[in-house]
């Protein structure tokens, strides 16, 4: 019998969370959250949350909002919809969103990008679910904040997280955003932001509008 690469997604994807991450944690905790539930605003905004795992973060937006949860991790995804009653879909960001052309006003991906094999991939795709003027917001670890630097300096490697495929910085966000107007990054989460706050950020938060007039030379990195 032949596993799928979902199937095998699921299973070390839950593992992962099982034996790593607490349940209800948030990453950068209310800071992100607030910035998330702000820039997703609403009522009555269609959201696609992509990597939404058990909700913990969705919860901050859910409210008046009507979500759609996507994640690998089964457990997680039923958490999701018990916890905060919102639709689920078991799918892989990696491959193509199972939705219509321009069918949410929001695509969230909250710590997401580092995980996929083509970020450059997903940014399409969620262009494509994306209504014209509609927001695509989420976040990334800082990957190139002095902490990093300091342990490549030292021969260490850079991450010590099995499940990041790629190192992601401000200016590969920006490549990666490429089509998208209105950019908004906020560096957050660190007691020393004050002194600098790209070297110290150990969280990336940005949005981004899709053009209300799309023209057909658009260009997203690759």
């Amino acid at each position: 019998m032949t596993i799928s690469r979902l199937d095998r997604l699921d299973t070390f994807y839950n593992e992962f969370h099982r034996v790593t991450a607490r349940a209800g944690f948030v990453y950068g905790g209310e800071e992100r959250a607030g910035l998330f539930r702000t820039f997703v605003g609403g009522p009555g905004r269609r959201v696609l949350d992509v990597g939404c795992r058990d909700g913990a973060l969705t919860s901050a937006y859910a409210v008046e909002n009507e979500i759609v949860g996507m994640d690998v991790d089964r457990l997680a995804l039923r958490s999701a919809r018990e916890t905060l009653g919102i639709e689920t879909v078991w799918h892989d960001a990696d491959e193509p969103l199972p939705f219509a052309n321009a069918s949410f006003d929001v695509v969230v991906v909250g710590e997401l990008l580092e995980h996929l094999v083509s970020p450059s991939g997903f940014i399409e795709e969620a262009w494509r679910v994306l209504r014209p003027g509609g927001m695509l917001i989420g976040s990334i670890p800082n990957a190139y904040r002095l902490k990093n630097r300091l342990r490549f300096l030292a021969g260490r490697p850079i991450e010590d997280n099995p499940t990041h495929l790629h190192l992601i910085g401000e200016a590969e966000l920006r490549r990666l955003l490429g089509g998208f107007e209105e950019i908004d990054l906020r560096f957050i989460s660190s007691r020393l932001l004050r002194l600098q706050q790209r070297l110290f950020a150990n969280i990336i938060v940005f949005a981004g509008r899709r053009p209300f007039a799309q023209s057909p030379a658009h260009s997203i990195a690759v």
